[in-house]
């Protein structure tokens, strides 16, 4: 079925819509308009289209005449759907794993004393990882530690036989589902290549054998790359715990040089927050008539500097267009992944600079200062030097004055920590809130923005409803700054969205109903809230008994389907929103549903209604329930303790207030 071309309401963005207002009168272009004007082929969003070779591309759709096409080599609809979507797969497995990769050389820069700028700064989880890969940590000298734990970290990304390292730190009865099926991941890179292989032209052709082995693939993404990448990054730039900061376009100063990160990979992004306020380039700031220097994010760079620094964030992948059009950034500065090319030409039309980083991205118009970690501080000095040099060349501005608070931050060294303290950490009060039904289940919420769909809508929808259900929800990457942005991510939230018993659990331990754990790469610490619930006991003894799902409201990107294959071949229910892109075979779509659930427990839907998507997830999470005969979800026992009762209670006379807190009258004077 093809999809509209864009929704009818572009964004519930308040922020977002003013400047997509001015874009409009200025006669500018935006990801919004231009998903108005450019239909989605409905060939290819169907997975229908195959253009592995040069016999095609072949389009599979089926008509009266010919009900079940096949290409021109023979590929049924079936072949051609899972090798787009393994395809799919690889890729989001290589981006989210590069990024995993350059950690590790930085990590390895730092023990080699060869990197600038750099630290180990927790040296804990130095040594918690280094257990991970058996390393033993007695005698030596951290920079030692670090060193051999690179040497083993590349060599499970380059490991061509035997097992990842860290598929080890699943629950037992996942690892022996894996060995029966033959999944167990090898290296990462071994696994992309073997599904880029697998889907030649005339190699894999049975579509059950190709989506299995896009499920090994995705598991070397999440127990391998992406694992890696949020443990390296704790190192080296310390593991988050919750702050307080902002969020949306209203955090750009119009009286200070704004400088935007977006991309992925914080070794940049880290080095320019280190030196953005460094007395000399403060004093240069001020000499061009600016009061100082503004750092801000978009996107998953944003996520990696605001739950370690507080950096604010603009906005979530949608807005990076938008903040250039408010006139007043001087300088983005990008690196990898989600950056859009209209961003070159969008420059050029205010005063912004376009600085690409990476050697591995290059975009025509933009200048490119090459980032390398061993002259760190230096080129991140030479940015911040080139954004306020560009100061003086601002015009008319318009910055929106709306912006959120946020708490963001809640690590799962965070969270166990919260639930015990520093000698009892555990997550035992977690469980026990969902055996007694105070929690009906646990949802995390991740992924992209997509504006083939109301920007923000399906995300702040479908959280609000679950919060309502008691359900518990941690968000990642663009999906947590969407709810950031409409006030779901502080403490106050729980009183006026969560059901009585999920809001008895927030005012006991002191979180938001919605917690924040990161960047998309970090959605393998939502793995590890999960191994850690199943090891703790009472709701079963794999992941896949939890009562729990994943959503990814709004994807758009190949990393969102890696994402949501390695979450499934662990043993969750995923659910996705906007449109399926093996629509075209049913075949594959039961596979990926039915197949998946009877093999390894976890299974990949595609639902666009968000409260479909709401209303399987509880049916789901009851299901759950019910199997591991734990009480029926009833919130009519829970909501009157806590700091809700006190609240309740001082609406009364004092009389009445003591009668009910003692169960005797107030003394007579």
């Amino acid at each position: 079925m093809a999809r509209e071309a864009a929704p009818k309401v572009q964004t519930i963005d308040p922020a977002a819509i003013e400047m997509i207002k001015r874009a409009e009168e200025l006669g500018y272009s935006t990801v919004f308009s231009r998903a108005a004007k450019m239909p989605a082929c409905p060939i290819g969003a169907e997975g229908a289209c195959c253009q592995i070779c040069n016999m095609g591309p072949c389009r599979l759709v089926p008509t009266k005449s010919n009900p079940d096409p096949v290409g021109v080599c023979g590929a049924t609809r079936a072949t051609v759907a899972a090798r787009n979507m393994a395809r799919h797969i690889a890729a989001g497995t290589a981006a989210h794993s590069d990024h995993g990769r350059d950690l590790i050389f930085t990590l390895q820069a730092v023990a080699e004393g060869a990197s600038q700028g750099y630290e180990l700064r927790d040296l804990a989880k130095l040594n918690t990882v280094a257990g991970y890969f058996g390393v033993k940590t007695d005698g030596k000298k951290p920079e030692q530690i670090a060193g051999e734990i690179a040497a083993l970290a590349i060599g499970d990304m380059a490991r061509q036989k035997g097992t990842l390292t860290y598929t080890k730190r699943a629950p037992k009865k996942r690892q022996e589902i894996w060995a029966q099926l033959g999944i167990l991941p090898r290296g990462v890179d071994r696994e992309v290549v073997d599904t880029l292989h697998r889907t030649h032209m005339g190699d894999d052709q049975d579509a059950d054998h190709l989506m299995l082995g896009s499920l090994r693939t995705a598991l070397a993404d999440g127990w391998g790359g992406s694992m890696m990448a949020t443990d390296l990054s704790d190192i080296l730039f310390g593991t988050p715990s919750p702050l307080v900061t902002k969020v949306n376009l209203g955090v750009l100063k119009s009286d200070e040089v704004n400088i935007v990160i977006h991309g992925h990979e914080p070794t940049l992004s880290e080095m320019i927050v280190r030196v953005v306020n460094e007395p000399e380039l403060i004093e240069l700031a001020k000499s061009k008539g600016a009061k100082g220097v503004a750092l801000c994010g978009v996107c998953c760079t944003a996520n990696e500097t605001l739950m370690r620094q507080g950096v604010p964030s603009a906005g979530n992948d949608l807005n990076q267009e938008l903040a250039i059009i408010t006139g007043a950034v001087e300088a983005m500065v990008v690196d990898v992944q989600c950056i859009m090319q209209s961003l070159s030409d969008l420059s050029t039309k205010f005063h912004t600079k376009l600085i690409t980083t990476s050697p591995k991205v290059m975009i025509s118009g933009a200048t490119h200062m090459e980032f390398d970690e061993h002259h760190a501080l230096d080129i991140a000095r030479q940015i911040v030097r080139v954004a306020i040099e560009n100061y003086p060349n601002r015009k008319q501005t318009e910055i929106p004055t709306h912006l959120s608070d946020l708490v963001p931050g809640f690590s799962h060294e965070y969270i166990r920590y919260m639930m015990g303290g520093v000698l009892r950490g555990s997550f035992r009060p977690l469980n026990d809130a969902v055996m007694t039904g105070r929690l009906r289940g646990v949802a995390g919420v991740v992924g992209c923005n997509n504006p083939r769909v109301t920007h923000d809508q399906a995300h702040f929808d479908i959280v609000k409803e679950f919060l309502k259900n008691d359900v518990l929800v941690v968000q990642t990457g663009c999906g947590a700054l969407a709810n950031a942005k409409y006030g779901l991510l502080v403490g106050e939230a729980a009183m006026e969205y969560a059901g009585p018993g999920l809001r008895e659990v927030c005012e006991a331990i002191g979180i938001p109903p919605v917690l924040h754990m990161g960047s998309c790469v970090d959605n393998t610490r939502i793995l590890t809230v999960l191994t850690e619930m199943a090891s703790e006991g009472g709701l079963g003894d794999d992941i896949s008994d939890i009562p729990g799902v994943g959503i990814a409201p709004e994807w758009m990107s190949e990393k969102a389907l890696a994402i949501g294959a390695y979450f499934a071949a662990s043993g969750v229910y995923v659910l996705f929103g906007v449109n399926s892109p093996v629509e075209n075979s049913d075949e594959v779509t039961k596979i990926m549903s039915e197949g998946w659930e009877k093999i390894v427990g976890g299974k990949m839907e595609f639902v666009p209604d968000p409260m479909e998507i709401v209303r399987r997830s509880l049916a789901h999470i009851d299901a759950k329930r019910a199997a591991l005969k734990l009480p029926a979800y009833d919130p009519a026992k829970f909501g009157k303790s806590g700091d809700w009762r006190m609240r309740e209670l001082l609406k009364q006379p004092l009389e009445e207030r003591v009668n009910a807190l003692y169960g005797m009258p107030v003394a007579a004077e």
